[in-house]
């Protein structure tokens, strides 16, 4: 036989006029009825307190009276407001005739304004495990986030209970899911972490997925996290997100994609560098030792400008359908200018890049470090008049980049660095196979394009790329 929970509240004139009803069923059937706001209503029943809306919060309820049916199969249906024929058949049971056939419920308390956060507060909190820390009266949030070590030299937003469980509803995973180890000291991070340092970075919940999916790129072997940390190098990781949660969520990859203003941009980035800091323990001075670093290293993360170019995007070209959203994960320079405002033809352009190209790490240095080159969309439109795939760019490029060795070795042009000198006689490619990507962003006025180089050792012998879907 079914089972059935009713909720009320009195202040409801819905379930005022079911009031007969319900002390009808009350005498024919197994019902638990709650009430939201006065436990002796309605008079003369067993009425459960609800009150404290504990369990008009596990019922995720919107409406009153709502009808909870839970058949003897484990399936559940739900009746909302007042629908005559809708619960007698739900009830096979007949009711007065001068009952009018419907009326609309009203809002259940749960769901008044500032609510749900105060009982995700109250009764939600069982889903975190993260150790709970203290904070004396008198102390100032921010900087007891800064007394503890928890930030990147940045104000951070204090993780508390409540705006950790908010977070958590960007995503439908479990808190306390494994994604994995991280770098350096290699604990476990869970989902929560994640969320814990999203907070902490200013995200919305809405970018939890995107946070949580850069952070699982981040631990694939092939990219070699702990190393990019370790390296005296400048890099850092560079998220680039593709697919439709990238305008679902407000990011820029018009004007300004690479610099400050928008906030998915800035906080995303900043999440994964705090999730690597706090969960993994790679600090600068401890086993972060970069050089000089750069400033991509607090947040570094854009989106490509895929609806506008004329071009496959980045995640298309490394095996993903166009309607995924991923995230693609680099270990990253700065921002290297290209200015080109003469160049109307795709060879001369392409020469342009190539000069810039030639540069990263070091002009005699080839094979070593990958390469990200953006074009902004003034100069994609030499290409698309051209009628030139993203291929094609990239063939003249490599072979613009094919390098005599007697330029690269040694001495060559008075500076020591160099190749050996048995390469004297070769002709060598600036990078690897693939070592070149080329993404489209940047705002429609102004004609200039950047490179982005990599880690110096990125490629087959450090670091690659890495392509991540980005899940719910």
């Amino acid at each position: 036989m079914p089972r059935y929970e009713l909720i009320v509240k009195e202040a409801c004139e819905t379930c005022q006029l079911v009031v007969p009803v319900i002390q009808q069923l009350a005498q024919q059937i197994p019902l638990t009825i709650y009430s939201q706001d006065n436990p002796a209503f309605p008079d003369g029943l067993q009425v459960s307190d609800d009150t404290d809306l504990r369990r008009s919060w596990e019922l995720k309820l919107e409406i009153v009276p709502t009808v909870i049916v839970h058949e003897d199969d484990g399936s559940v249906s739900r009746l909302e407001g007042w629908d005559k024929s809708a619960w007698e058949t739900a009830f096979d049971a007949t009711f007065d005739d001068a009952l009018p056939a419907r009326r609309p419920g009203c809002g259940a308390r749960n769901q008044d304004p500032g609510m749900a956060d105060k009982l995700a507060l109250a009764f939600g909190r069982d889903r975190l495990h993260a150790r709970r820390i203290d904070i004396a009266d008198e102390e100032d949030e921010a900087e007891a986030c800064f007394d503890r070590g928890w930030s990147d030299g940045l104000p951070v937003v204090p993780p508390t209970e409540l705006r950790v469980l908010r977070m958590l509803n960007g995503t439908t995973r479990s808190p306390d899911e494994v994604i994995g180890e991280v770098p350096p000291d290699y604990p476990a991070c869970t989902i929560e972490k994640i969320a814990i340092n999203a907070v902490m970075a200013g995200c919305k919940p809405e970018y939890l997925p995107v946070v949580i999916a850069a952070v699982e790129a981040a631990l694939k072997d092939e990219f070699c996290m702990h190393g990019l940390l370790a390296t005296t190098y400048f890099s850092g990781p560079m998220i680039v997100v593709n697919g439709p949660v990238s305008r679902a969520i407000g990011m820029n990859s018009k004007g300004n994609a690479l610099g400050q203003g928008n906030r998915a941009n800035a906080t995303i980035g900043r999440a994964l560098q705090l999730v690597i800091r706090n969960v993994g323990g790679g600090r600068p001075g401890g086993v972060d030792r970069a050089c000089l670093g750069n400033p991509g290293k607090y947040t570094f993360c854009f989106a490509e400008d895929e609806t506008g170019s004329c071009w496959e995007s980045l995640a298309v070209e490394r095996g993903y359908e166009p309607e995924a959203s991923t995230v693609t994960l680099f270990a990253a320079d700065g921002v290297q200018g290209i200015v080109d405002q003469k160049s109307r033809t795709p060879e001369s352009l392409c020469r342009s890049f190539a000069a810039g190209l030639r540069v990263v790490s070091h002009p005699k240095m080839v094979m070593a470090a990958d390469a990200f080159l953006v074009v902004c969309p003034e100069h994609e439109r030499v290409f698309r008049e051209a009628g030139w795939s993203k291929q094609q760019v990239k063939d003249y490029l490599s072979e613009l980049l094919m390098i005599p060795g007697a330029e690269l070795i040694r001495g060559a042009g008075g500076i020591d660095e160099g190749v050996p000198e048995h390469l004297a006689d070769k002709t060598l490619p600036k990078f690897r196979e693939g070592g070149l990507n080329i993404v489209r962003a940047g705002g429609g006025a102004g004609m200039f394009s950047a490179v982005i180089g990599g880690w110096g050792a990125s490629g087959k012998i450090g670091s690659v790329p890495v392509t991540h879907r980005i899940e719910s």
